[in-house]
């Protein structure tokens, strides 16, 4: 494990939530079931990093969104989002996607947009999609 790693433990806000936080990721962008530990560090860093400026309010908002995604399911299907298997956690998440209730729908896009930025701002995944952005613009890719 790495310094950074500890040290976003310390004071982490996915790190109560990991095991969810996870699930979920692997909902949104499938290909995150291949990632091993050291990628999941480099994902959860990235948004890590994005949380930290922003205000403590919102930091619990996201964990108890995460929290509730964990233990809404018990109540259709009788089992944790854990306990259920990948076509219903992907349905779902489908339906936090398009709740009727508003914060539902906001906190899942706001978590999905931490999800994908997590994965993709990693520079092994922008070098399989073939992200060749650079400060230069397109004189850089000559």
């Amino acid at each position: 494990m790495t310094k950074e790693f500890i040290a976003l433990n310390k004071g982490s806000v996915l790190a109560p939530v990991r095991s969810t936080f996870r699930l979920v990721a692997r909902c949104v962008v499938p290909e995150a079931d291949a990632l091993n530990d050291a990628a999941w560090a480099d994902v959860e860093a990235i948004v890590e990093r994005a949380l930290s400026t922003r205000p403590p309010r919102m930091k619990r908002q996201l964990r108890g969104l995460l929290r509730a995604i964990a233990l809404m399911p018990v109540v259709r299907y009788g089992r944790t989002f854990a306990g259920l298997d990948p076509m219903r956690r992907v349905g779902f998440l489908s339906a936090l996607q398009d709740s009727r209730v508003q914060l539902l729908r906001r906190g899942f896009w706001g978590l999905r947009t931490l999800i994908l930025m997590g994965y993709y701002a990693r520079p092994s995944a922008r070098n399989a999609i073939g992200y060749r952005a650079d400060p230069r613009g397109w004189a850089a890719r000559t």
